[in-house]
């Protein structure tokens, strides 16, 4: 259900993109166009292998092809409109639709947010106690961890944008951004946002220094632990499966961080929309790339689709 409305005069918004030219816009479509097909066909490929090859079914992977699949409908919320919005004249989005753009966006961004803690669990209780890895980390437990790190993504969201679309906006109506973002979004209210900006600042750190809190407490043990593994081979492949996470975890948290953990008065409108594209769309394209490349599973398993489709055909 939206929010009541009936206290602003604002009824639609303008997502002003990246630049007025319509040639400028044109090449930034095919840019864009490009990354956005690669990060789609990249992330659900990883999902597929994973659900193809029964050797891939194991925790591990299992949080790897939810995380393919938070990335795939995450960039999906804003890089179709943003699309359509270069080649258009038109850049209007209902107040409903912008509503509903942050609550999804952020609904995707808060639980892959805390699901970066539960890979990073994942990779702690694999590397520290790999003998009893499938007892600890059932099937069970994955299962109710994703649905409860689903469910924190949805609750919390609704909180943060609930916030922002109850202000009052009289105008103007102009975003000075690709998508509806919140901060973007409720630097346009007619009146005092600073309370609101303390509470989000309190979620904020709660929902995002709390995840990336309990990350480096398990990498701090996971490194004790790989230090003491005396084989070489084993060592460095402990710390190559680490680097992959903790590679993405930065992309992601980094900029997150730089735009959510402020008040709006020190908002950049043109830094932020640069910055929003790292963990908007790079984050999402790199996933793919980042764990397939540095992954002999992913490569075997895909060798293994490709073969038998040979086969087959």
């Amino acid at each position: 259900m939206f929010p009541a409305s009936n206290h602003s005069s604002v009824t639609e918004f303008i997502l002003l993109g990246f630049s007025s030219d319509p040639t400028s816009n044109r090449n930034v479509f095919i840019i864009f166009l490009f990354l956005y097909l690669c990060s789609v066909l990249g992330n659900g490929l990883i999902t597929i292998l994973i659900y193809l090859d029964c050797h891939l079914h194991t925790p591990m992977y299992f949080f790897l092809s939810i995380l393919s699949l938070l990335d795939m409908v995450y960039i999906t919320t804003m890089m179709p409109q943003m699309l359509v919005h270069l080649l258009s004249s038109s850049k209007l989005i209902s107040f409903e639709g912008c509503w509903l753009q942050m609550y999804v966006f952020g609904t995707l961004s808060l639980t892959e947010c805390i699901f970066f803690a539960v890979m990073a669990y994942d990779h702690y209780v694999a590397i520290c106690f790999p003998l009893r890895c499938m007892l600890i980390l059932n099937w069970d437990l994955c299962v109710r961890l994703v649905i409860g790190t689903c469910a924190s993504g949805f609750f919390f969201s609704l909180v943060h944008t609930s916030f922002t679309m109850n202000l009052p906006f009289c105008g103007p109506n102009i975003v000075n951004h690709y998508f509806c973002e919140v901060p973007s979004v409720r630097s346009l209210a007619c009146m005092d946002t600073h309370l609101i900006e303390m509470v989000d600042l309190v979620l904020s750190i709660f929902m995002v220094l709390g995840p990336l809190s309990l990350i480096l407490a398990s990498y701090v043990r996971i490194t004790l632990a790989i230090l003491k593994i005396k084989s070489t081979p084993s060592r460095c492949k402990a710390f190559s499966t680490c680097a992959s996470h903790l590679t993405v975890v930065t992309l992601f948290y980094a900029p997150a961080i730089s735009i959510y953990m402020r008040s709006t008065s020190t908002y950049n409108r043109e830094r932020d929309k640069q910055i929003s594209l790292f963990y908007n769309v790079f984050t999402a394209l790199l996933n793919p790339v980042v764990y397939s490349l540095r992954n002999k599973d992913i490569k075997a398993a895909f060798i293994k689709v490709v073969v038998q489709n040979r086969v087959v055909w």
